[in-house]
């Protein structure tokens, strides 16, 4: 089944969003390095309640842009820890080549999202299904670790369900637009799909790179 093009004046605005968001998030990153250890897990709490917050009220009322900076700000500060800890066990060229492997990865699935003419919102279901089986995994890790094998596989699985959700987000944006108020939001979910596939590719970077 095909959807029906609509032209879509808006996407312009939310690809400058979702890049000035990466920035932000990016200098959030730097800032991670003054940030007291202690501080890390109320942040990571903070930017839990924010993101439930905003997929919550995200029906009611528009998202603002401060708000969606603000989170990704805070984004970027709890990803430090993940990156100097790679940074640190495997070097910054790995490390480097987990980003650029994100940046290939997204740039290619956004541009086959955006002009097939294939429909993928059916893909939406499976991928909210996958993703709470993630986040059920992640929190099951926190009392029973994964091994290193089991790791890479769940990694991988990651870097399947955001890539997926990269190919959602982009075909649903060209078949059935975006308003001026919903350009925060697509901007956020850009950036989370960014985010998740850059942490997954790095830790499957870290995995293989620790057994060498």
């Amino acid at each position: 089944m095909y959807a029906q093009q609509t032209t879509n004046p808006y996407l312009p605005s939310v690809l400058r969003t979702f890049a000035i968001s990466l920035a932000i998030a990016f200098a959030g990153t730097m800032a991670g390095v003054l940030v007291p250890p202690a501080m890390f897990l109320p942040l990571m709490i903070l930017e839990i309640g924010m993101l439930v917050f905003a997929f919550i009220i995200r029906r009611k009322k528009a998202m603002s842009y401060s708000f969606l900076f603000a989170f990704t700000f805070i984004s970027g500060i709890t990803t430090y820890p993940i990156v100097s800890h790679y940074l640190a066990t495997i070097g910054p060229n790995p490390v480097l080549l987990a980003l650029a492997t994100t940046t290939t990865v997204f740039t290619g699935l956004a541009i086959y999202a955006s002009t097939t003419k294939r429909d993928l919102s059916f893909l939406g279901g499976m991928l909210m299904a996958a993703l709470l089986a993630l986040i059920a995994i992640s929190i099951f890790s926190l009392f029973w670790p994964l091994s290193s094998t089991g790791m890479l596989a769940f990694s991988f699985i990651g870097v399947l369900v955001f890539s997926g959700y990269v190919l959602y987000d982009f075909n649903r944006m060209k078949h059935y637009g975006v308003s001026a108020e919903e350009v925060p939001l697509m901007a956020l979910n850009l950036y989370l799909d960014f985010i998740n596939l850059f942490i997954n590719i790095l830790r499957i970077f870290g995995i293989l790179g620790s057994r060498d």
